[in-house]
């Protein structure tokens, strides 16, 4: 697509400084002499003389990092034969992107009303061509980047890595990079039913020891790093992270990437750097071969700004809204039912499922998922599944029964599918071409008794279109829970490629699919589940419309998994489980339910077990959580307690739109000390403070403390409890 007007500048080596942005962010990127161009300054403020969102030229040549140390080239780029400049095993210091300039850039605006700017750089030892896009929706403090590669030379090229984005963390916009000293770094790392652990302490105190690199030159080879290995992109480290300055200015940033994605902040005598890449040689196998006139293009990375945490979250939460495929689900927010959790747990029947229907129906749900085992007549299914074909055994008058009579309660079918596996007692694993599944040198991989289906494969990708078609004209489904449970590894080397490319090309494909899927079927929803959030990656949630945040069962351990959700996923994507049972006490069934509240509510449970009062506080839950959908949309979250540790007594989230904030807050354990709650954004202002739920059970003590801007809690009864306030500036 053409990017409007360009400027080109054949001097390569003059001083250049440019500067894009619009009334929320300003980029600043200058070029030295006989240097990289390099970002001097992101800031979440107007850019100067663009305080109207309109474009504007290029800056002077002015002032530029004066030493070679000082600069981090925007584009860092491995290459066999290239290597890096100075030995590490960082992601920065390469041969080419010190070499890289910048001989052209182009502005615009996209069909969205989103600022485009594009650089085009060159590196004429290896005839490297590089773009690099960026895109900040108007308004938003936070940007994407995405660097496509092009090899303009006569030989081949063979690249190991490339950064979507790298530059010194610069939050006072000083041109050189902050010492790591000065920064607080917060990462993650989930692991099944243990999703969204988030730690926030110095950077040294992370692993970045101070080793003297003023004595030593000024420069650095340690880095601290997290990667993502296989498939399961959010299975251990998150791709996301931030780095906080002393004053509060907050960098924080993603990568999108269910294909290997790596981030690092290292640091040298001119201060820390931060760099963001998809798949690499060293970490996920992957190499990208380009002849002469072939390109390859990165994985988004997203950075956000801000003047404190909340304030940079915010700014990624619209980014991510901003940038999300429209879907009607986005502001409809359909209460769904599903039976698995602490309910059926794979094993549904007619007999099982009918008086469900009925309850979850008289509870106010408007989608009706019947989860895993639907395809299974043996009760040993793992290794068996791939057709996806009704059992006739669990529904003897056949599956329609239910979901005929699913519609006629008023809901929508929702049915388990988890699409790119193939089981090994499977047909389909002896009638689908073995092209069609990821190899290892010429042999088919095997992973807890399941192939993997390769989506750039045509055999694959019609299987499962012909599986998702039939499904939805069969039964009239609206709803697919889209189910991961296994980490194949490094990726499928089919037709000679690295492991990590045959990854990226399946995760490529597999967005692709997910689009068509969409296209067809532009009512259908969506969720994404993988052994909870396994692989809840930007890229995949920009398509889909849910997120499954885990498949932990025992209540009080949800709660930091549903209050930390909205740092990683969309208030209204995240699918947190609520899902009471009968043998809970008022106070317990009450705590299921909120962990829900603040996000889609995703009901399960005996609930036709239940008594009326157990029944009444379900129904007061979802009527509750319909009441506030509208709120849910426009709102960003925050921390009054800071990001929930995994044992907290207390924990706590905060979601402020723009007429009043909706609070969660859960205790876990024996009756103690109070909760105070941090609200900065409401000092010195009365506050209406109001039940969302429960209602009816007793209120908590409360006090306001406008001055400090502290709302203090207790909860008067032991165990596990929790309360949904609406705090509302009087």
């Amino acid at each position: 697509m053409p990017l409007g007007r360009t400027a080109e500048h054949t001097e390569d080596d003059r001083e250049q400084t440019l500067r894009w942005g619009h009334g929320a962010l300003t980029l600043e990127l200058s070029q030295p002499a006989h240097g990289p161009l390099a970002v001097t300054r992101l800031l979440a403020a107007p850019c100067p003389d663009d305080t109207d969102g309109g474009e504007h030229d290029d800056a002077p040549a002015g002032a530029a990092a004066g030493t070679d140390l000082d600069a981090v080239p925007l584009v860092e780029l491995l290459a066999a034969g290239h290597g890096r400049a100075r030995a590490s095993m960082r992601l920065v210091r390469t041969a080419v992107g010190a070499r890289l300039r910048l001989v052209g850039s182009a502005r615009d605006r996209d069909a969205a009303g989103s600022h485009r700017l594009r650089l085009d750089l060159r590196d004429t030892a290896s005839g490297l061509a590089v773009w690099v896009e960026l895109t900040s929706p108007d308004g938003v403090a936070a940007l994407s980047s995405v660097v496509t590669v092009t090899n303009a030379g006569a030989a081949d090229v063979l690249l190991q890595s490339v950064t979507s984005w790298a530059s010194r963390v610069q939050p006072a916009g000083a041109g050189t990079g902050v010492p790591a000293d000065d920064l607080v770094l917060l990462d993650g790392v989930s692991d099944w039913v243990g999703e969204g652990r988030w730690q926030r302490r110095p950077l040294r105190a992370a692993g970045l020891a101070d080793l003297s690199a003023g004595a030593h030159g000024g420069e650095g080879r340690q880095a601290l790093v997290r990667r993502s290995q296989g498939t399961w992109s959010t299975g251990g480290p998150h791709p996301l992270g931030a780095l906080s300055a002393g004053d509060g200015t907050t960098w924080l940033w993603e990568v999108a990437s269910s294909a290997g994605w790596r981030w690092e902040v290292g640091d040298d005598a001119a201060g820390a750097y931060l760099a963001l890449a998809g798949p690499t040689d060293d970490d996920h196998a992957w190499a990208q071969p380009l002849a002469p006139g072939e390109s390859w293009t990165s994985v988004p990375a997203v950075l956000a700004v801000g003047a404190d945490l909340d304030a940079a979250v915010a700014a990624l939460t619209r980014h991510r809204r901003a940038t999300r495929r429209a879907h009607p689900d986005d502001t409809t927010l359909p209460v769904v039912f599903n039976d698995y959790m602490n309910t059926l747990m794979g094993d549904p029947t007619t007999a099982k499922l009918l008086p469900l229907v009925d309850a979850a129906a008289d509870a106010g749900a408007e989608v009706f998922c019947i989860d895993a085992g639907w395809y299974d007549d043996t009760g040993d299914w793992w290794d068996t599944v791939g057709a996806w074909e009704p059992s006739t055994v669990r529904f003897p008058g056949g599956l329609r029964e239910v979901t005929d009579h699913v519609r006629a309660r008023g809901m929508v079918v929702g049915l388990w599918l988890e699409p790119e596996v193939v089981g090994v007692r499977s047909p389909l694993a002896g009638t689908l071409p073995p092209e069609a599944f990821w190899q290892r040198h010429g042999r088919v991989l095997t992973e807890h008794g399941r192939h993997h289906l390769d989506l750039a494969h045509p055999a694959a990708r019609a299987h499962l279109d012909a599986v998702v078609d039939r499904l939805v004209g069969d039964f009239g489904v609206g709803f697919f829970k889209l189910d991961y449970n296994v980490n194949p590894g490094a990726g499928t080397d089919r037709g000679g490629v690295s492991p990590g490319a045959g990854l990226l090309r399946h995760h490529r494909a597999h967005l692709d699919w997910l689009t068509g899927v969409l296209d067809r079927h532009p009512e259908l929803v969506l969720e994404n589940c993988s052994s909870g959030a396994m692989r809840a990656d930007r890229a995949l949630l920009s398509v889909l419309q849910l997120q499954s945040t885990s498949d932990q069962q025992d209540p009080p351990r949800y709660a930091p998994v549903a209050a930390a959700a909205p740092l990683a996923v969309l208030p209204e994507q995240a699918a947190n489980w609520a899902y009471p049972q009968p043998g809970m006490g008022a106070e317990e069934v009450a705590a299921t339910l909120v962990t829900g509240l603040l996000s889609r509510i995703y009901v399960s449970g005996h609930l036709p077990r239940m008594d009326d009062a157990q029944r009444a506080l379900v129904h007061e839950a979802v009527a509750a959580h319909r009441a506030l959908r509208g709120d849910l949309v426009e709102a960003v979250p925050a921390w009054p307690l800071g990001l929930p540790g995994w044992e907290d007594p207390w924990v706590a989230l905060a979601l402020t739109g723009p007429r009043s904030t909706l609070l969660s807050v859960w205790h876990r354990g024996p009756a103690g000390a109070p909760a105070r709650l941090r609200l900065p954004a409401l000092r010195g202002r009365d506050l209406d403070v109001a039940p969302v739920f429960p209602v009816a059970l007793p209120r908590w003590p409360w006090a306001w403390d406008a001055a400090a801007g502290v709302l203090t809690l207790e909860a008067p009864a032991a165990g596990y409890t929790a309360r949904c306030l609406r705090l509302t500036p009087a």
